[in-house]
Formats: structure tokens, C-alpha cells, sequence
């Protein structure tokens, strides 16, 4: 008979999203060696680590040099320091945690798929369409029945909760990835409501929530009523240049409770089992981050970032492309020119122009048709990389300037 692997992982596609982009760029530039490219795709930052971090870096990696200051294994859920500094984050935008309602991860990605492990197989998952693709995969490797609600122009990719799903477990992101979409406070409170109605879950991906402006929430506890139905999961990664570093937190409230069972010691539990505690090191740099000083300096690299996306923005005005995003998210989701299928876009600008972006349909499929820009790179490569893509679309309506 022998060991039988899960079978759930033959109904996944063929290939990842960003691991299909990255073979045909090698291919091209196997064929091209000698022309450059412009990077406006994966979501990786340019920018390196704040002063405040690589200070605290460098101090924590002493701290290791001696027999007085060393340390072992952390805790596995963090070190207090880290859960009081990110609960004070939370209380400079009026949301009251428990530090013990905050636990350390390796980064957002990691945790959703490991916060599955709360929830039985069988409770169907609803993913609201274009989504990040790892939310679909790893519904997927967990057998879980997975349904999709579409989010489109009509609705500014924004949908409302449906009212005759049989979802069970919710995936929001606010910022969007891929569209740069943000919930208002009302729209977050619609979706809260309902989870609570129908004893449903939210999982709350809010790894953007730093490129927020103005009145938006920045996190799904601005909302009444979320310590019961939900959990938000936040990433070091582009909020402060941890993509290469790993380092984020997840929020369970001591409220959410479900059939007797209380998630956030289920998560404890976890944790102490499936763990041994994220590098001392690391936290102490993500302590940093939640400084005064070092969120200053956080948000330079995230001026920057933006200052990319007007760029970028700037040129899809000038050929008149509608898109989305862009202001609060790092990202802009552009309709494909001309109806062209994403895929084909890619192509065309990989080819034609050198700029590497994401075509939509990797998103899901009511993404068919738009493509994302990431506003991550250098300055001026992102300014050389959208006047190629501005002249190339002027081209293609007959009007170069």
C-alpha cells in the first residue's frame, strides 16, 4: 500500500504565480543578455532597513557576544518587549490589545498558512477575487472547499459580504493586493457585522496597512465588534523593508471564541508546539520599528515608495488608462490596454519595452484583463521604466508625444 502524500495538492495549478514570471524572464534574458530590465512586478522593496533597526540589529547581535547578555530561545508566541511595542502601535490609532492578543511570526505569508490549522477542514472559506494567490493555495493543501466572490470596477473592487454564502471563514486585505483597494470603516463594518451574524471568521491581511492615508482604518479592530470574529495578520515586510529580515505579528483577540473553544490559547497551544520562538535578533530590530524615531524613519522609505507610484500614475494619466490604487497601497491595478488579455500584456511589455509587471489573471480569474504595477523599485529606474511604458501605449493609440 505505502504512505499516501495529500492528494489535495493535484488540484493545485501547475505553478506559482511569481515562480511562472520568473522563468520567463530568464528566459528572455538568456536571449538578451545585454538589455536591462525594469522590475515594476514581485513585490520586494528596494529601500534598505531604517537607521533605527540596523542600530538595534547591530546591538542585539552584541548582546549574543557575551555570557551576560545572551539569549536562547525566545518564547514562541514573542518576547514581551515585542508584543508591548506592537500593542502600542495598535494605541496610537485608539485600538486598546492585550500585548498577549499579539504574537510574533516569520512574516505574513508564513502565518496564513499556518493560522489555518484553527479551523476544521470542512467550514468553507470565502476569498473575495483578484486575490494574493497563496490565500487559494493554501485553502487548497488543506482540502478546504473554497468559494470566490469577484470584485470588479462596478463595485471599485471593494465587494460587500454576500448574503447567501456558506462561507465560514473570511479572507480580507485592506490595502488590496493586487488592486490597492481600501475598505472605508463603514465597508470594513459591513463585513464585520456579518462574520458575527453567521459566526463566521475573518482573516485580515493587513501587511499594507502602513501606506494608509487619512481617514481609512488601518486595521479591522477600528471596527465594533471585531475581537469576536476576527483575526488580523501584519507583516515587518513592507512596512519596514523586512522582506529579506521576516519578521511580522498576529493579533488573536482573548474574545474570539468559537463552539468553547478560545482561539487565541488554541494559538498558544500551536505556537508552543510548532515552534521554537523567532530569532531574539529579529525582534529586537522589529522592537525598533514601533520607536518614535524609528517609525519617522520607516515612513521616508515609504515616501519614497509613493513617490514611485505617482510616477507611475502620472504616465497612465497621460495616455488616459484607467487604474486603481496607487495612493494608499503600493500597488496600481490598470486596465490592459486595448482588451488584451493579461498574459499578453506581459509579454508585449517584457518584450517591446523591458518592464516586468504582474498580469492579472494570476489573481484570479475576474482579474483576466489587468495587470499590476509595484511601486517598490529604485527612483529612477521606476521614472525610466514608466516613460517606456508611457510611450509605448501612446504608440499604440497613434499619438506619440
Amino acid at each position: 500500500m505505502g504512505l499516501k502524500p495529500n492528494g489535495n495538492y493535484r488540484n493545485l495549478k501547475d505553478s506559482y504565480l511569481f515562480f511562472r514570471i520568473s522563468k520567463q524572464v530568464a528566459a528572455y534574458r538568456a536571449e538578451h543578455p545585454d538589455r536591462p530590465l525594469y522590475r515594476l512586478g514581485i513585490g520586494d522593496v528596494s529601500r534598505p532597513l531604517c537607521g533605527a533597526v540596523i542600530d538595534a540589529l547591530h546591538a542585539a547581535a552584541d548582546d549574543q557576544a557575551s555570557a551576560g547578555s545572551f539569549h536562547g530561545y525566545t518564547p514562541e508566541c514573542g518576547i514581551p518587549e515585542f508584543r508591548a511595542a506592537a500593542a502600542g502601535y495598535y494605541a496610537r490609532r485608539g485600538v486598546r490589545l492585550d500585548p498577549e492578543e499579539v504574537f510574533v511570526s516569520s512574516g505574513a505569508s508564513d502565518e496564513l498558512g499556518d493560522i489555518l490549522d484553527l479551523f476544521d477542514p470542512s467550514s468553507p472559506a470565502l476569498i473575495t477575487q483578484p486575490a494574493y494567490p497563496a490565500y487559494v493555495d493554501a485553502s487548497v493543501m488543506a482540502g478546504r472547499k473554497t468559494v470566490f466572490l469577484n470584485a470588479g470596477p462596478e463595485n471599485s473592487f471593494l465587494p460587500a459580504p454576500p448574503e447567501d454564502t456558506e462561507a465560514e471563514l473570511i479572507y480580507l486585505c485592506s490595502p488590496n493586493n493586487p488592486t490597492g483597494a481600501v475598505y472605508s470603516l463603514e465597508g470594513l463594518q459591513a463585513w464585520v457585522d456579518f462574520a458575527n451574524r453567521r459566526g463566521a471568521v475573518i482573516l485580515f491581511d493587513a501587511a499594507y496597512e502602513a501606506f494608509v492615508e487619512g481617514d481609512l482604518p488601518h486595521s479591522i479592530f477600528e471596527t465594533k465588534g471585531a475581537e469576536t470574529c476576527a483575526i488580523e495578520i501584519c507583516s515587518l515586510s513592507k512596512t519596514a523593508g523586512f522582506t529579506g529580515t521576516r519578521l511580522g505579528y498576529t493579533v488573536i483577540p482573548k474574545a474570539l471564541e468559537r463552539e468553547g473553544m478560545n482561539l487565541n490559547a488554541m494559538w498558544i497551544r500551536n505556537r508552543t508546539t510548532k515552534t521554537n520562538g523567532i530569532s531574539y535578533i529579529l525582534q529586537k530590530a522589529g522592537i525598533a520599528v514601533f520607536t518614535d524615531e524609528g517609525l519617522r524613519q520607516i515612513q521616508e522609505n515609504i515616501r519614497i515608495y509613493k513617490q514611485n507610484a505617482g510616477v507611475l500614475m502620472d504616465a497612465l494619466d497621460s495616455v488616459g488608462i484607467r487604474y486603481w490604487g496607487g495612493k494608499n497601497a503600493p500597488y496600481i491595478w490598470m486596465a490592459c490596454p486595448d482588451g488584451m488579455k493579461s498574459w499578453d500584456f506581459f509579454d508585449l511589455l517584457l518584450r517591446e519595452i523591458q518592464v516586468i509587471g504582474t498580469p492579472g489573471e494570476g489573481f484570479g480569474a475576474c482579474g483576466e484583463g489587468f495587470f499590476r504595477l509595484s511601486s517598490f523599485g529604485d527612483p529612477e529606474e521606476t521614472k525610466t521604466a514608466a516613460e517606456r511604458l508611457r510611450r509605448l501605449l501612446a504608440e499604440r493609440k497613434g499619438d506619440l508625444a
